[in-house]
């Protein structure tokens, strides 16, 4: 028998971490629980200290963005591989995850014995994605390739994201832009601050300016 995946497991949720621990315990020989960590900060601390084979993250972690941690593990710690573990099956968190250095993605329904699986070919460098998600995946980028979806999507931006982006455009303000799409104006902020993250910019003017620069919206 070869030698454990170590992996450093990451949720803002104890129970699912002693759930995932409980879980891969009874895989010892495959995998080991190398480390815990609830927020993005400590798993970076964590994982920088132990460089283990995986990190297991989810994608969101309370406030913090589990993207925004990929990028910082990937940067600081290449060798080690990211995977996330999501309850989120929509095909543009897979794109945006892989657009953020992850070697997977995977369903918080997988069962043991297909996430040690999947953990371990992790390890030996391969790319996983939950099967249910990678034919969706295959339509999806066939259909961005020939244009046919919202602008923006290709850079992860949902629908309404991009319905939000281009009213940023014209000028409206939240209010505005949570009137107009019958929204709240914290659902709208919620909204921005996604948008800024997959743009890769800090305030709305950036935006527009990656929006009009890129001709998303004209």
């Amino acid at each position: 028998m070869g030698v454990p995946v170590r992996v450093v497991l990451v949720d803002d949720h104890e129970m699912i971490l002693a759930g995932l621990s409980a879980m891969l315990a009874g895989f010892a020989g495959r995998v080991r629980v190398v480390g815990q960590a609830g927020t993005g900060a400590e798993a970076a601390r964590l994982v920088t200290a132990l460089r283990p084979d995986v990190a297991l993250l989810d994608v969101r972690l309370g406030p913090e963005s589990g993207l925004d941690l990929c990028r910082t593990l990937t940067r600081l710690v290449p060798e080690t591989r990211v995977v996330f573990l999501s309850v989120y099956d929509d095909e543009q968190y897979v794109f945006e995850a892989l657009r953020a250095g992850a070697a997977g993605y995977l369903l918080k329904r997988v069962d043991g014995p297909e996430l040690v699986r999947r953990l371990e070919e992790v390890a030996r460098g391969e790319t996983v994605i939950d099967p249910t998600l990678a034919g969706r995946m295959v339509v999806t980028a066939a259909r961005l390739t020939r244009g046919e979806f919202w602008p923006g999507a290709d850079r992860g931006l949902t629908q309404r994201e991009s319905e939000v982006l281009s009213l940023l455009v014209t000028g409206l303000s939240n209010r505005a832009i949570a009137s107009r799409l019958v929204l709240s104006e914290e659902t709208v902020k919620s909204h921005l601050r996604a948008l800024y993250r997959k743009l890769e910019v800090t305030d709305r003017s950036a935006a527009v300016a990656v929006a009009l620069r890129e001709g998303l919206f004209r």
